[in-house]
């Protein structure tokens, strides 16, 4: 396994290049993770900038002072892959942003679909975004990733469209069947770029929404003959394309 991750607001380290995590962090590294001098730690931002430490002490509950000789940058991935995720009930939207951070998504943009049950309104909206961010925070840390996915506000069905329209590739996952869907695993795929993967909520895309992001360039595609949950459709759907991008090999 690799070393566990904690997060970083900068790389100033003191002399010899001594750096103290402390805060929050350094009370998990010290009195939960109990790092011990010797042990391998990663330091980031979250934004892909990293560096390799060596446990040098612990210093009482949340001090952990590492050596800290340089810091690496890990590339923007491509293609990048965007999942618009609409609203689910409950605690499955925190379930779905985990799961997809943990798979290696980029970004996330919470969508507010006509049949969402769900309804992000005022300071409840505000308190559901800020979920979803730790969520993918510590998701970030858990996964030993070092560029954490972006989780952009709530957008409307339009925003999601102009998203769609700027896309090297579109897609709405959606059973079709008046015209009929593609399958996702046959789908051509850009080597570089932007993917836009949108997730409909549990009563599905409406038409004028599925009508709206096709004229923005979309396309309907499925990801096999069982239908997901939208908790689980952005996940299963992100690890397809990882896989056949060549991110994953």
């Amino acid at each position: 396994m690799t070393a566990p991750v904690f997060v970083v607001d900068h790389f100033d380290a003191g002399g010899g290049g001594h750096y103290v995590l402390d805060g929050p962090e350094g009370r998990h590294a010290v009195s939960v993770k109990r790092l011990q001098p010797g042990e391998d730690v990663i330091l980031t931002d979250g934004t892909g900038r990293w560096a390799d430490c060596v446990v040098l002490a612990a210093e009482g509950k949340d001090r952990l002072v590492v050596q800290l000789d340089s810091v690496s940058e890990e590339p923007q991935p491509q293609p990048r892959i965007t999942v618009v995720q609409a609203l689910p009930k409950g605690d499955r939207g925190e379930l779905a942003v985990e799961t997809m951070t943990e798979v290696g998504v980029d970004a996330v943009v919470p969508w507010q679909a006509a049949r969402c049950i769900t309804q992000w309104r005022g300071e409840r909206g505000l308190k559901a975004l800020a979920k979803w961010r730790a969520t993918a925070r510590e998701a970030g840390k858990q996964s030993r990733r070092v560029r954490f996915p972006e989780v952009a506000d709530a957008a409307s069905t339009k925003q999601v469209a102009a998203l769609l329209a700027k896309a090297d590739f579109a897609a709405v996952l959606h059973s079709d069947f008046d015209r009929g869907s593609e399958p996702l695993a046959t789908a051509e795929l850009p080597d570089e770029g932007e993917i836009v993967l949108v997730v409909g909520p549990e009563g599905g895309v409406a038409k004028d929404e599925l009508a709206l992001f096709e004229e923005a360039g979309a396309r309907p595609y499925v990801l096999g003959p069982t239908v997901l949950r939208t908790s689980t459709a952005g996940t299963a759907a992100t690890a397809l394309l990882l896989g056949r991008t060549g991110r994953w090999s």
